[in-house]
């Protein structure tokens, strides 16, 4: 049952990832059919990433009473019906409007289950349940362009993904036994009663919500947030920015320099798959360090000036490969270093941490790229690089006794 339950919360995470990158291959259809500006595609960006913060910050109060696989199930719901306004949107304010609730639902999705599997699964889980997100991302696009191609119209693309959205969440909800089953069996092992363990996944722990200040107050809470803070900064900026900076910094021609920005996503994916396996013999914090060192290994490379911008396309590669385990391995050492009655506290304040980074960085490269030079950016990159290392560096003195090495 617990593998049929991770399997679930695979699929899950493929549908998380599909329309995070839709929007960017879709905008220059819908800004034309719109009416809208090039450049109102941030507004709607900011609004999902906004709704997402909400969520995060709410995850723990809901998984309380609630239970994971039914936040879960009406977050995915959420994001359908969400995804499915986006497919009839008449104008840009509607598609504001639906960024709401895709934002809120997204959020729901990601806290929820990064946290139950950081509880319940391995760590290598964790780095092929990312490599699910990254299979997700990769496809939305494609889903798109096949509805772009075949003259469909942008709106079938979201609508198809709304489909498949709307596919899981009856699926989710039909797995609502399994998630109480494998709280039974969880509660076996640590010689809980079987009615206890049956009301666990409604009410999984009897205490009140930490809230901000009570995350914020835990010792090594703030250094692990700033990870979150600037690993997304650095990754969102890499996959805004790449294309522009080979265009402008290096003199590649757009339609390349589209196609090798790929090579950053596909780093990801790629590595994630790889940081699975690697787990069963690292754990997390080695593994942190070794994404981060893979990662400055390839801003290094970014700076060789390599024949036909092979140390373009190799940096890219390797700062994606370095990027892969960061992420997936910090979020399943939370429970390690705070307690798994804190764990989904601080990692619904991760996520709204992520977004955050998510939603303010690349702008703001954007505003250093306009006024000094889009030769910044493997700077930039590096800049929340060091800071990310010298938090984790700082976690591991205050709470490394916690988890080993």
């Amino acid at each position: 049952m617990a593998s049929l339950l991770l399997a679930v919360i695979y699929v899950a995470f493929i549908s998380l990832g599909l329309p995070d990158a839709m929007l960017g291959a879709a905008w220059p259809s819908m800004s034309q059919d719109l009416g809208a500006p090039l450049s109102w595609a941030g507004g709607i960006s900011m609004v999902i990433s906004a709704g997402t913060i909400v969520s995060a910050l709410l995850s723990d109060r809901m998984t309380l009473r609630f239970g994971a696989g039914k936040v879960t199930a009406v977050s995915v719901g959420l994001t359908a019906a969400a995804l499915a306004g986006f497919s009839i949107a008449p104008n840009y304010w509607v598609l504001m409007a639906f960024a709401i609730p895709y934002g809120l639902g997204a959020g729901g999705v990601d806290a929820a289950l990064n946290n139950y599997v950081a509880i319940h699964y391995e760590s290598k889980h964790m780095s092929w349940l990312h490599a699910m997100w990254g299979l997700g991302m990769l496809t939305g696009p494609y889903v798109m362009g096949y509805a772009l191609g075949h003259g469909q119209g942008w709106g079938w693309g979201y609508r198809y993904i709304s489909i498949i959205q709307i596919v899981l969440t009856a699926l989710l909800i039909a797995s609502l036994p399994l998630w109480k089953q494998r709280k039974a069996t969880v509660a076996e092992h640590s010689g809980q009663s079987g009615e206890s363990a049956e009301s666990a996944e409604s009410v999984p722990a009897a205490r009140k919500p930490l809230g901000i200040r009570g995350v914020l107050r835990i010792r090594g809470a703030k250094e692990i947030l700033m990870m979150f803070f600037c690993y997304c900064a650095a990754e969102q900026t890499a996959m805004l920015w790449a294309s522009s900076y080979m265009v402008l910094g290096n003199g590649i021609d757009k339609t390349t320099a589209a196609m090798w920005a790929s090579f950053f996503g596909i780093g990801i994916t790629a590595g994630r798959v790889l940081s699975g396996f690697l787990t069963m013999r690292f754990g997390d914090p080695i593994m942190i360090r070794i994404g981060q060192s893979v990662m400055f290994l390839g801003l290094i490379v970014l700076f060789v000036p390599l024949p036909a911008h092979a140390g373009t396309i190799a940096g890219l590669m390797l700062v994606g490969l370095g990027c892969a385990p960061i992420y997936p391995c910090v979020i399943h050492s939370t429970p390690d270093y705070f307690g798994e009655d804190k764990s989904q506290a601080i990692v619904g304040m991760q996520m709204a941490f992520a977004y955050t980074g998510s939603m303010l960085m690349p702008p703001l490269f954007g505003l250093l790229a306009q006024n000094i030079s889009v030769a910044l950016f493997p700077w930039f990159l590096l800049a929340c690089l060091a800071v990310m290392v010298i938090m984790h560096e700082s976690l591991r003195r205050k709470c490394g006794s916690a988890l080993s090495a």
